[in-house]
């Protein structure tokens, strides 16, 4: 892994949450482009070094449940703010599955008569949202049951897959709280969905790697941190804090190869294997202190080592994105990926309902 540079700016919060919600759906729709293909397919079609650009991308882009369930996560929340800045206290855990449940809608499930309903809201107008776009089976049959599942009352108790930790970043991104309550906040919030410990651990701990960074960490403190309070978990499940470990440890040989990357870090459909390949990618290609790579080519670099291997390519895109985005803000978005992301209005437009609430 490279020292990062001494210097670099400290983005705003409006740049840092447009910049991680936008970096993660660009993560996501150059990885959503080749997903379920192994890394022999996706150098027949692309070359040696398989996809790195959306100009090889004929079809143009699509992001996936990744990023549509992002932003409920994100509309779940400003729901709560929004309370909370009429001084009304809400359960956030509540608003976060009533967002996740009109998603479900838009997947063109039928909501279960028992769940309760709710009026639409901004996001819901946006017939952007509404394609069906592979999503995990478990975040379809957890919300189906209509109960809200929690740490003690788990839906898909054995569930560990990565639809909990992809759509996690926006609970970093309020700012001005506890690590502790971002954890919980975002480890609560798996539940819903999946009931393994390794599916809220990891949805917790990248939720709070991306606090760190919103608070000024470097990418490799952060990650030291984070990996720290993963270890000191109570009934850590023990392939989380091995996964991150590996990442960190990966990053500081160097680029691996597809092959040696699934070997070492798994192929990204659970939950910390995913966390930990996106890790790797945005650790593995930053720059040191005598570099002169900017902000947007070491996000070309980090999404193109995110996402040409054998596995879940979107969900580690998308982690990847988060990440550098969180960290650089809006300066590492190539303009010409964002010209070719599909809805960049609709991305932005709940960035901005969130930069309005958490500074309101």
């Amino acid at each position: 892994m490279s020292i990062e540079p001494g210097a670099v700016a400290a983005p705003p919060l409006k740049s840092r949450i447009h910049g991680c919600l936008l970096g993660g759906a660009l993560g996501d729709s150059l990885g959503y482009a080749v997903e379920f293909d192994p890394i022999e397919a996706i150098r027949r079609r692309f070359g040696p070094e398989g996809l790195t650009d959306f100009a090889a991308l004929d079809g143009g882009s699509h992001f996936s449940d990744d990023t549509q369930l992002t932003l409920y996560t994100v509309d779940g929340l400003v729901e709560v703010l929004e309370w909370a800045n009429d001084g009304v206290g809400a359960d956030a855990n509540a608003c976060v599955w009533l967002a996740y449940l009109r998603w479900l809608d838009t997947q063109g499930e039928s909501v279960p008569p028992q769940a309760p309903s709710q009026p639409p809201r901004w996001i819901d107008g946006n017939e952007v949202l509404r394609h069906r776009r592979a999503p995990g089976k478990a975040c379809i049959s957890g919300l189906s049951t209509g109960e809200m599942g929690t740490v003690y009352r788990p839906v898909n108790p054995e569930s560990k897959g990565r639809g909990t930790v992809m759509r996690s970043a926006p609970f970093g991104l309020i700012p001005l709280i506890a690590s502790d309550a971002v954890y919980k906040l975002s480890a609560d919030a798996a539940s819903l969905t999946h009931g393994h410990p390794s599916a809220r651990q990891s949805a917790g701990s990248f939720s709070l790697l991306i606090h760190r960074l919103v608070a000024g960490d470097t990418l490799a403190d952060a990650a030291a941190a984070v990996l720290a309070e993963v270890r000191g978990l109570k009934d850590v499940a023990a392939e989380l804090p091995e996964r991150l470990e590996a990442a960190i440890r990966c990053a500081g040989t160097g680029i691996l190869s597809p092959e040696e990357l699934v070997r070492q870090l798994g192929e990204g459909w659970v939950a910390e294997e995913a966390f930990a390949v996106g890790l790797y990618a945005v650790l593995a290609t930053a720059p040191d202190a005598d570099s002169t790579l900017s902000p947007q080519d070491h996000f070309r670099a980090a999404m193109a080592l995110a996402v040409n291997h054998s596995g879940a390519s979107d969900s580690t895109g998308s982690i990847g994105g988060n990440i550098l985005g969180a960290y650089y803000g809006e300066e590492c978005l190539p303009p010409e990926w964002l010209d070719a992301l599909e809805g960049p209005d609709v991305i932005r437009g709940m960035a901005d309902l969130l930069v309005g609430v958490t500074t309101a």
